[in-house]
């Protein structure tokens, strides 16, 4: 399965690598090394790059490379996926997942990553069961461990280990029943010049945080709102997304916790929760509509955004960047709301909006200084847009209800929405 594991920072340097079955040279870095430079960003590395004798399977997180090297042919997402669980493990464990922290902490991330694979195959992957087996660092129990020259290592096997219910441990107690649920969905579009929609989908996740006394059995059921609207304009174009939900849910990915059998037949998450912070379920909603209307003006530069329908919601946290002409020597541009800044080393403009007041909407305009004798673009510039819409999901998702079996007492639950754009961009 899964040989070694290097992890590779923005400057392309090695700072930890972790071997289960063999030790593999650091030189089966160079051929993902080289994919690295061919990449106009770090995001288009391609995941999986075959070599002579390897496999590298790659993600990209946290402005890190968690590389793994595999020896054999085996499914190429079932190694994402541990990636992805052992970066969800350093953020769980030390708050962030970065090259400083994982450098302090670097003896419980080994102690970590041993319990996490036995001889290449994954083992524990529940972060409630690891804090058992491996204790969270602090700073008494650092001193304490420096002192004694003892370990993070837990004395006991945690008792989620030896129970049918492996992600959850037993006797749990709190005094505060909880549980909350947060749905994010992020909004991925492309929008070529000519107005044809080149990509449009949402990408959601269920992130739940559960801490609720003894085993639990909880049932979550949906309904779907018939539309959700949200228009953006920007560089004098009008662009706004209608979403329209012929289905519930589409290409679903559960937490093991999760009675599938149940969800095909019902469309309800029956399940026992983990204890503490995990993600129910990840979605994909594709097949949306994005409409687009050009009412650009030659000479002169000019960017406003404006929500159409937002289900009442508030627009906020709007930032607008935008990668200039080469020949775009200086810009001299008045915002009415916000502040921006243009870069006329990198030509990065950036104008951070804030939240949308419908009633007076946010514009930047002004004019720029071109290079004499610069030659036309050959493209031009694309936006990039960053919003957030609280207690809204766009595909028209809603928890129904929330119910709980197995317990007497009466648990608080409390549910949030949020929408925000992923890779939002408009091609003018």
């Amino acid at each position: 399965m899964i040989h070694s594991l290097f992890l590779i920072n923005s400057s392309g340097d090695i700072f930890l690598e972790k071997h289960w079955k063999s030790v593999v040279s650091r030189s089966v870095c160079d051929y993902f090394f080289e994919a690295q430079e061919r990449a106009t960003e770090a995001e288009n590395v391609p995941p999986v790059i075959p070599t002579p004798h390897h496999y590298l399977v790659s993600v990209y997180r946290h402005k890190l490379f968690f590389v793994a090297v595999i020896q054999t042919e085996v499914p190429p997402l079932f190694v994402i996926e541990f990636l992805h669980r052992v970066v969800d493990t350093f953020q769980d464990y030390f708050g962030v997942c970065s090259e400083p922290v994982i450098k302090d902490n670097v003896v419980v991330v080994y102690e970590v990553l041993e319990e996490m694979l036995d001889n290449g195959f994954p083992l524990a992957t529940e972060s409630n069961i690891l804090k058992e087996l491996i204790k969270p660092p602090t700073i008494l129990r650092t001193v304490v461990n420096t002192i004694t020259g003892s370990t993070n290592v837990g004395d006991q096997l945690p008792t989620g280990q030896l129970s049918v219910v492996p992600w959850r441990r037993t006797g749990v107690k709190y005094t505060n029943n909880e549980a909350y649920f947060d749905v994010v969905e992020e909004i991925d579009a492309i929008i070529d010049k000519s107005g044809s929609t080149v990509t449009a989908e949402i990408q959601g996740v269920i992130d739940a945080c559960v801490k609720l006394t003894g085993m639990p059995d909880l049932t979550l059921s949906f309904m779907v709102l018939s539309r959700a609207i949200v228009n953006l304009s920007g560089m004098g174009n009008e662009v706004f997304l209608e979403g329209v939900n012929p289905r519930l849910l589409d290409d679903v990915s559960f937490h093991p916790c999760v009675r599938f059998k149940r969800w095909e037949s019902e469309r309800i998450l029956s399940f026992i929760p983990p204890d503490g912070n995990f993600r129910l379920l990840s979605y994909h909603v594709s097949a949306q509509n994005i409409s687009f209307r050009d009412s650009s003006s030659l000479g002169r530069f000019e960017i406003t955004v404006g929500p159409k329908q937002t289900m009442g919601k508030t627009i906020e946290g709007v930032i607008v960047t935008s990668q200039m002409p080469k020949g775009v020597l200086n810009m001299s541009l008045t915002p009415s709301q916000g502040t921006h800044t243009f870069d006329p080393v990198t030509k990065m403009l950036s104008w951070d909006v804030g939240k949308i007041n419908p009633q007076k909407l946010p514009s930047l305009k002004g004019t720029m200084s071109l290079q004499v004798g610069a030659s036309k673009p050959d493209e031009n510039p694309t936006i990039n847009l960053q919003f957030k819409i609280q207690q809204l999901a766009i595909s028209g998702l809603k928890v129904n209800r929330l119910d709980m079996y197995g317990e007497k007492y009466k648990p608080f639950k409390g549910i949030k929405y949020m929408t925000k754009a992923g890779k939002f961009q408009v091609r003018t």
